[in-house]
């Protein structure tokens, strides 16, 4: 079904902050193929994200018709950048298989995202591409790599995951990542885009605020937390970290998921989201693959950070630099 929710004003802010103004946002959630609802006149100079919520499977070209079809739909709807999750390449049974279908940035998959940011004329974060580096014959593993193309299909930045889910859960079964994952080596600095500036990270990355810091002191005012949550995290912390991470930056926060069962070893959480910098959630995927969007207003957070200058009155003297802007 689609969707249609007002956001409600920040009382509680406008108390604190009376000459703040607080916008009333629109707020959507769509499955593709179903009819646009209307927007407020007042956000349509806004720019508009898609938030895209798959199953993956270990079946690329299925993937990748899934994945195309809510990136056309998001352009259809006037999205100006569409996100996808981690893993939207694929989810293989186990570690063998999953070397087996990785691939270099250079290979086909990403030149068919390359075609379909250029068809549909938008942005694309593609937040999890298990990608073969240039050290693959020495290592024989593969970099968990966020890709940001722009409109045109250019690669605009690369991101590997700099903290691998090396996790034994009761209830949801062991996670090595590091069995065919290599950590990143740093940060990327943020990147313009026309939806404002974005700081790229990966699912476990949001357990680290230390990284969210240092993104937002170089600047970014979109976090972008690609994830797999499973079934035991997702519940217990999926929503209460993103909230976390928006309103400690006071950033935008986009977190696109995996949902759904992936083939009989493993599921995921879903419920994809954008949160603002206040820490409201103001569009959220309903259950299974589908999109929602969301206006992103960079006015009411730079009138957030003045009336709440909380980066201003941090005391790095006390407890050091907690997350050092990327150099």
């Amino acid at each position: 079904m689609l969707g249609f929710i007002i956001r409600p004003p920040h009382q509680l802010l406008s108390l604190l902050c009376p000459r703040l103004r607080v916008p009333r946002l629109s707020v959507f959630c769509a499955q593709p193929r179903f009819k646009a609802m209307a927007v407020s006149s007042s956000s349509w100079d806004l720019p508009l994200v898609a938030v895209c919520q798959v199953t993956s499977t270990p079946d690329k070209q299925q993937n990748f018709k899934a994945c195309a079809e809510l990136v056309r739909e998001a352009a259809r709807l006037g999205a100006c950048l569409a996100f996808l999750p981690e893993a939207f390449d694929f989810i293989a049974r186990d570690p063998a298989e999953t070397l087996h279908l990785s691939e270099p940035l250079g290979g086909k998959l990403l030149g068919e995202y390359i075609q379909l940011a250029r068809e549909c004329g938008l942005w694309l974060s593609l937040g999890g591409f298990h990608e073969r580096g240039q050290d693959w014959e020495q290592t024989q593993k593969i970099y968990n790599c966020h890709v940001l193309l722009n409109s045109k299909g250019s690669v605009m930045a690369t991101y590997r995951k700099t903290h691998l889910c090396d996790v034994e859960l009761p209830g949801q079964g062991p996670m090595r990542e590091s069995n065919s994952t290599m950590p990143g080596p740093g940060l990327e600095s943020p990147v313009s885009t026309p939806a404002g500036k974005i700081g790229l990270a990966i699912c476990y990355d949001i357990r680290f605020p230390e990284l969210s810091l240092a993104l937002a002191q170089a600047g970014a005012e979109i976090l972008t937390y690609p994830s797999a949550f499973g079934s035991v995290t997702g519940p217990a912390h999926w929503e209460v970290l993103l909230r976390a991470r928006a309103i400690e930056t006071q950033c935008y926060v986009v977190a696109a998921a995996q949902c759904g069962r992936h083939h009989e070893k493993r599921a995921s959480y879903g419920h994809s989201m954008v949160v603002d910098p206040w820490g409201t959630v103001v569009a959220r995927c309903s259950e299974g693959p589908g999109l929602c969007l969301a206006r992103i207003d960079l006015s009411y957070l730079r009138q957030l950070r003045q009336h709440l200058p909380v980066f201003q009155h941090r005391r790095p003297d006390i407890y050091g630099s907690l997350g050092q802007p990327p150099s």
